[in-house]
């Protein structure tokens, strides 16, 4: 009897032993199921843009409130004037309205960029001296030293900074209007001849325009 006993108590141990074991497994298998799961990051590169910043520069002269009277009674808009330049050479105005500011000004700047001119450069300056006239305005441009700078004011320095020229001497008569002034100035500068269109016409030789022998 003691031998069986014995035996049984070997044969419990042994059940026991390997349910401890079970045991033991499940609960791992539980924790590594319970585990969560390293998720892999992913770095987005964010490229940045700088824009690229164009060469056309644009100068408001003026902007005004206009009104126009209509048959229910007075219609409000604004005129915004507009001076558009590379700074190369090339220069244009712009003039237009619109019910609103931003509006008026876009809308100029386009019909500036319609209307350019180009203007002979002649070492920083002009070259020679000219009047320009629109309406009761009269602009008058002489050509200045280099180190004398724009002397001019309001819209026809507007006009010759953004076209480019860097020393020069302008006079403003009659009119004050920066639409009449930018106008003449305009004119001025359209109506500019370089030497060579100089010798060319009169059929002669640079040396022979400019006194060289």
């Amino acid at each position: 009897m003691n031998e069986e006993i014995k035996d049984t108590n070997e044969v419990v141990e042994e059940v026991e032993v390997v349910e401890q074991s079970a045991q033991e497994t499940t609960e791992e298998a539980e924790v590594t199921t319970l585990k969560p799961q390293k998720k892999q990051s992913r770095r987005r590169k964010i490229e940045t843009v700088e824009p690229v910043e164009s060469e056309w520069k644009e100068q408001v002269v003026q902007i005004r409130r206009v009104t126009k009277v209509v048959k229910g009674g007075k219609k409000l808009s604004f005129r915004a004037i507009v001076i558009v330049g590379n700074k190369k050479g090339q220069v244009g105005m712009g003039v237009a309205k619109a019910a609103e500011v931003i509006v008026a000004i876009q809308k100029a700047i386009a019909d500036g960029r319609k209307n350019l001119i180009t203007v002979p450069i002649y070492k920083t300056t002009i070259p020679h001296m000219i009047t320009g006239r629109s309406g009761a305005g009269n602009v008058v441009l002489k050509p200045a030293s280099q180190g004398t700078g724009v002397i001019a004011g309001g819209a026809v320095r507007a006009v010759l900074e953004l076209c480019g020229i860097e020393n020069i001497l302008s006079k403003s008569l009659g009119s004050k209007s920066p639409l009449n002034a930018a106008n003449a100035t305009l004119n001025a500068l359209k109506e500019l001849r370089t030497f060579k269109d100089v010798a060319s016409q009169r059929g002669i030789s640079m040396k022979q325009l400019l006194g060289q022998k």
